[in-house]
C-alpha cells in the first residue's frame, strides 16, 4: 500500500466568515472557509480548495486585477500573499491590529487595507523594486473609530473609507491640486458600504440602520489635477546618492516651488452637495426593522445590493433608487456579498448556516447553491464505486457530495434529530441512515426521495446501522434498550430484536464475506451474531474496556475493535481469536483545551480512538479520534506507518500540547480570565457539554474526527473533522515504485523494445519500470489489433497492473474508445481468474468501475446537449422556413394582385372601344 497521501479538497462546509469575491473573469467565487480558501468553478461546476493554511481563521480577501495574486488577513491581523497560479504563500505581513477589508486598485499598482482606526496603502507586490512584498505607501488617519469599508475611484487616484463613527472620508492617494481630504457625514449609524460611482466622484454611503446616502460631486473624475511631473522630479533626485550640492539646492528650490504651486493654485477645489437620501424602511414595511449586514455595488451597471440580517437581499438601480429585485435566502444574517465583473451574478454568503449562494438576477435563477451541515458532520461513507460520498450530520440532514466535483448534488431533511450512521448498498442506489430521533430511513439516490422508514417497537434512540451485502438485512442498534432490531429492506418489517448487551450499544458492522453481523457495546463486549441462523449469538468476546468502534476487514475474515483505553486490537471473525493489539494513545498526541487546569498528559488519558476503518486492500488500519492526528497502522507489523495532521488551525481548541506562557498570567490561564468583552471573553461550559455553551459569550469548537472512510478504489480517504470533511488523494506521480526492476531497464532499453514491434515485451518492461508517463507512451502506441494477442501473454501480475492502468487512465484521458478497446478482450480472457482474486483486484476493479460510470455520464449529458440542441435548431430552421415561405406567398399574392390591377387598368379602354365598335356608338 501507497501512502503518499496529500490534501485535496474541502467538502462539507462551503463559508464561515469573511468576505467572498468573485476573480476578475467572473467564473469562480473565491469563499474563506476557516483558515483555508476554496475557489468554485461555476462554469465548469467544480470546487478546489488551495493546499494552504493560515495559523488562525480569515477573515478577509482580496484578488488582484489579473487574478494571479490573493492576499488574506486573518483574526490576529496576519496578511499572506497568496500565488494563486502555484498555490503557495510568497509573502507574510503582521499588521498588528484588526483588518476588516483590504481592496486592490482598479490598475493593481496598489492595495489598501482599513486597520483598526486608520489605512493603510500599500505598493501592490511586483511593482516596485523591492523584495519585500507588503511595501506601505501612506498611512491616512482620520477617523475615531474603526473603519469599516473601502473603495477606489475608476482611474486609482482616490479613495473613499467608511467608519462606525458614521464618516464617510474622500482621500487622494496622489497629490492632488483640487482635493486632499474630504469629511462626508449626515448618517445615524455605522457605515457598512461607501462606493464611488463609475467614472465619477460620485459617493454612494449605506448605513447599518438602512439609510443610503447620495453625495454628488461637482468636479469631473478626469478634472482632477496632480504634482504628478514636479514629484518625479524630486524623487529621482532623492534616489542619486551622489548628487552634488547644488543639485541639492535645485532639489530645495523644486520643492519649494511645488510647495508656493499648492498653495496659490487657482483650480477650483472639490465640493460635494447631497444628491438623495433613502431609505430600506420605505421598502421592507416591517414592524421590527433588521439591520443592515453586507452591501456591495457594481459600478458600470449602477447596482446597488444589500444584505440584511433577516436574510433578504435587496438589488436597486443607482442613483434613483429604483428596486429591481428582492429574494429571502434564509432565515440568518447574510454577512458577505460580492457582484462578479458582468454584474449578472451576485454572490451570497451566510455563516450561520455555513451558506454559499450565486443568484442571476436577471434570470431569476441559482447558478451555484451549496451549504454544509449546520452542526458537526458526525458520519460518512463511500459509494461501492466511490464516485459519491454519503454524509451525516448533527442537523439531521443526510448529504451526498460528488467526489470529483466537490459539490452537494441531493440533501435529505426527513430526520429530526442527529445523524448517528449512514450506509449504501452494494448496489448503489439506496442510503440507509440511523438517527436519534429513533427511525432508521432509507432514501432511492435515483428519485432522491425516502421511501422507506423503520423503526422500534418502543421508541428508542438508534447509535449506528448497518446493511448486509446483499442489502436485504439492515440492522441498528439501540441506546435505550441495549437491543439490536433487524428488518428487511423489502417490506420493512422488523425480523427481530437480539438482546444480550447490558449497555448503550455503540457500534455495528457486517461481514461481506459470510454475513456474520459484530455489534460493540460499552458493556466491554464484542458479540458476533448469525443473521441468517436460528441460532442468533455466536460468540462473545469479552475486552478491557468499552467498545468504541469496530470495523469489518473488506474480505470480511477479521475485524479491528477501538476501546476506551486507546487501544486496537485484531480479531479472527470465524475463530474469534485475536490477532494483534496496537497501543495508540501516544500516537494521538496530548492535546490540551486553554481551560484545562491540567497538564496534556494527564488530560489525554481520558481520549482514545473514537472511529476506525480499514484501507482498500486490508492491510491497513486508519484511526482517529478527539485529537488532530489520523494515524494509520500496520495490521500485519502492528506499528505505526505514518500519521497525518488533518489541520493547524489556533482559532480550534485543542491544538496546543504545551503551556503558552504568553497566555498565563497571576490568576492562571488568560482563557479562564472573564474579560467582560462580547467577543474576547471565554466562559466556562457547564460539565459535560461538548458542543459550547449558547449562554456562553464566546465559544471554540474543539478540533476533532468523527468519522473516517477509507474509499473502495483505494485511492483517497475522507476524514470527518471539525473543520468539515477533509479530502485526502493519493498522488502517484510524486512517488518511484519500480516492480522488479533489473539494472537494464531503462525508458530507452523499453522504447527499443517498441520500435523493434515486441510489444508485448515493450509494456511488461514499462510495467516493471512503473514510470506512469512511460506506460502511457508505450501502451498507446501499440496497435489495437495485437491487443488479442498481447493481453493473452499475459501473466496474472501483469493482468492486474494493465487493470489499475486502464482504471486511471480512463479518468483523464480523451482516447475512450482505444482504452476500450483493449479492456474487452482483457476481460475477456482473464476474467474468470479475475473473479477468483476478487480481493486482490478489487481496489482496481472498482476505480475501473468508477471511472467509466463517470464517463458515461459525461457522454450521456453531451449527448443529450448535443441531441436538445440540434432538435432547438431544427424546429428553428423550420419555423423561420414557414415564416419565409408566408412572407413569400404573401408577396406572390400581393404581386399578383397588383398585375391583376395593371391588367385590368389596360384591358379598361380597350373594352370599352370594343364595346362601343360592337354598338355602333362614337365616344369620340
Amino acid at each position: 500500500m501507497k501512502f503518499a497521501f496529500q490534501f485535496n479538497n474541502l467538502l462539507g462546509s462551503v463559508y464561515r466568515k469573511g468576505n467572498i469575491t468573485f476573480t476578475p473573469d467572473g467564473n469562480s467565487v473565491i469563499s474563506p472557509v476557516g483558515n483555508r480558501i476554496s475557489a468554485f468553478d461555476l462554469k465548469n461546476n467544480k470546487s478546489q480548495t488551495l493546499p494552504v493554511e493560515t495559523r488562525v481563521n480569515i477573515v478577509c480577501t482580496a484578488l488582484s486585477p489579473d487574478g494571479h495574486l490573493a492576499i488574506v488577513v486573518t483574526e490576529h491581523g496576519e496578511g499572506h500573499l497568496i500565488s494563486l497560479v502555484s498555490n503557495s504563500i510568497l509573502g507574510t505581513h503582521h499588521f498588528h491590529h484588526t483588518v476588516s477589508q483590504v481592496k486592490f486598485a482598479p490598475d493593481g499598482s496598489k492595495f489598501a487595507v482599513t486597520r483598526d482606526t486608520v489605512v493603510q496603502v500599500f505598493n501592490a507586490p511586483g511593482k516596485t523594486r523591492e523584495f519585500n512584498p507588503f511595501v506601505l505607501y501612506r498611512t491616512y488617519p482620520g477617523h475615531v473609530d474603526d473603519t469599516t469599508s473601502i473603495d477606489w475611484t475608476s482611474d486609482s487616484r482616490v479613495l473613499c473609507t467608511g467608519s462606525k463613527d458614521r464618516r464617510t472620508r474622500i482621500l487622494a492617494v496622489q497629490k492632488l491640486k483640487n482635493l486632499s481630504v474630504y469629511d462626508l457625514g449626515g448618517l445615524r449609524d455605522s457605515v457598512v458600504g461607501a462606493f464611488f460611482d463609475y467614472n465619477s466622484l460620485d459617493v454612494y454611503c449605506v448605513a447599518r440602520d438602512g439609510y443610503v446616502f447620495v453625495w454628488m460631486s461637482d468636479t469631473e473624475l478626469s478634472a482632477l489635477e496632480s504634482f504628478d511631473e514636479e514629484k518625479k522630479e524630486v524623487e529621482s533626485e532623492e534616489e542619486n546618492e551622489e548628487e552634488t550640492s547644488n543639485r541639492k539646492a535645485n532639489k530645495k528650490k523644486v520643492t519649494r516651488e511645488v510647495a508656493q504651486k499648492e498653495e496659490t493654485s487657482t483650480v477650483a477645489k472639490v465640493r460635494y452637495h447631497p444628491g438623495g437620501k433613502f431609505s430600506y424602511r420605505d421598502v421592507r414595511k416591517d414592524s421590527e426593522f433588521s439591520e443592515l449586514t453586507a452591501a456591495a455595488f457594481h459600478k458600470s451597471t449602477h447596482l446597488l445590493v444589500a444584505a440584511f440580517s433577516d436574510g433578504t437581499f435587496y438589488l436597486h438601480e443607482m442613483p434613483d433608487f429604483n428596486m429591481i429585485h428582492s429574494l429571502s435566502i434564509s432565515e440568518q444574517q447574510v454577512d458577505s456579498v460580492a457582484i462578479n465583473n458582468t454584474g449578472d451574478w451576485i454572490g451570497l454568503a451566510c455563516g450561520g448556516l455555513g451558506q454559499l449562494l450565486v443568484w442571476e438576477w436577471q434570470s431569476q435563477s441559482y447558478v451555484l447553491k451549496q451549504q454544509g451541515h449546520n452542526n458537526d458532520t458526525t458520519c460518512v461513507t463511500y459509494s461501492p464505486d466511490g464516485h459519491n460520498i454519503v454524509t451525516g450530520g448533527g442537523d439531521g440532514k443526510v448529504k451526498v457530495w460528488n467526489s470529483m466535483s466537490g459539490f452537494c448534488f441531493v440533501t435529505f431533511t426527513e430526520h429530526s434529530g442527529e445523524i448517528t450512521g449512514v450506509k449504501v448498498t452494494q448496489n448503489g442506489r439506496s442510503v440507509l441512515s440511523s438517527s436519534l430521533d429513533g427511525t432508521v430511513r432509507a432514501f432511492d439516490l435515483t428519485r432522491y426521495r425516502n421511501y422507506k422508514t423503520l423503526t422500534s417497537p418502543k421508541p428508542d434512540q438508534f447509535s449506528s446501522v448497518a446493511v448486509d451485502g446483499a442489502g436485504e438485512i439492515v440492522c441498528a442498534g439501540g441506546t435505550g434498550e441495549f437491543m439490536i432490531y433487524v428488518w428487511t429492506m423489502k417490506t420493512g418489517r422488523l425480523l427481530q430484536t437480539l438482546a444480550g448487551h447490558e449497555a448503550p450499544i455503540s457500534c455495528l458492522d457486517f461481514s461481506m464475506s459470510d454475513g456474520t453481523l459484530a455489534s460493540g457495546s460499552w458493556d466491554k463486549t464484542v458479540k458476533l451474531w448469525g443473521i441468517y441462523e436460528q441460532a442468533g449469538m455466536r460468540e462473545t468476546i469479552d475486552l478491557n474496556s468499552d467498545v468504541l468502534a469496530l470495523s469489518f476487514r473488506p474480505d470480511g475474515r477479521e475485524f479491528a475493535v477501538a476501546t476506551l483505553n486507546a487501544h486496537l486490537t485484531f480479531w479472527d471473525t470465524s475463530s474469534a481469536q485475536q490477532k494483534g493489539t496496537v497501543e495508540g494513545r501516544h500516537d494521538l498526541g496530548y492535546p490540551r483545551k486553554d481551560t484545562d487546569k491540567v497538564a496534556g498528559k494527564t488530560s489525554a488519558e481520558g481520549k482514545a480512538f473514537e472511529t476506525l476503518c480499514y484501507s482498500a486492500d486490508g492491510t491497513c488500519v486508519l484511526a482517529a479520534g478527539r485529537s488532530k492526528n489520523v494515524c494509520i497502522y500496520s495490521v500485519q507489523d502492528q506499528m505505526l506507518v505514518k500519521k497525518f495532521t488533518i489541520s493547524c488551525n489556533h482559532s480550534l481548541d485543542g491544538m496546543e500540547e504545551f503551556l503558552d506562557k504568553r497566555k498565563m498570567t497571576a490568576w492562571g490561564s488568560l482563557a479562564l480570565v472573564d474579560t467582560g468583552q462580547s467577543e474576547e471573553g471565554a466562559a466556562i461550559a457547564l460539565p459535560g457539554v461538548k458542543r459550547g455553551d449558547h449562554s456562553s459569550r464566546f465559544w471554540r469548537p474543539e478540533v476533532r474526527v468523527f468519522s473516517l472512510q477509507f474509499s473502495p478504489t483505494g485511492r483517497s480517504w475522507v476524514a470527518c473533522t471539525t473543520e468539515g470533511l477533509l479530502l485526502y488523494s493519493l498522488d502517484q506521480g510524486m512517488v518511484f515504485d519500480p516492480y522488479n526492476l533489473e539494472m537494464d531497464i531503462t525508458p530507452a532499453f523499453v522504447r527499443a523494445a517498441r520500435d523493434r514491434g515486441d510489444y508485448s515485451d515493450a509494456l511488461m518492461l514499462a510495467f516493471r519500470l512503473n514510470e506512469q508517463a512511460l506506460i502511457q507512451e508505450v501502451f498507446e502506441s501499440i496497435p489495437v489489433d495485437n491487443a488479442v494477442m498481447i493481453v493473452d501473454s499475459l501473466s496474472d501480475v501483469y493482468v492486474d497492473k494493465l487493470v489499475a492502468f486502464i482504471g486511471h487512465m480512463l479518468e483523464g484521458t480523451a482516447h475512450i474508445e482505444f482504452y476500450m478497446l483493449w479492456l474487452m478482450p482483457l476481460l475477456t480472457s482473464h476474467g474468470p481468474k479475475l473473479k477468483q482474486r476478487s480481493q486482490q483486484v478489487m481496489t482496481s476493479l472498482r476505480t475501473l468501475q468508477r471511472n467509466m460510470s463517470r464517463k458515461y455520464d459525461e457522454l450521456r449529458k453531451i449527448s443529450d446537449h448535443n441531441k436538445y440542441t440540434s432538435e432547438y435548431l431544427i424546429a428553428l430552421s423550420n419555423l423561420k422556413r414557414k415564416k419565409r415561405l408566408k412572407e413569400e406567398e404573401e408577396e406572390d399574392g400581393l404581386r399578383h394582385l397588383e398585375e391583376e390591377d395593371e391588367s385590368s387598368d389596360e384591358e379598361l379602354p380597350w373594352k370599352l372601344d370594343g364595346e362601343s365598335s360592337e354598338d355602333g356608338m362614337d365616344l369620340s
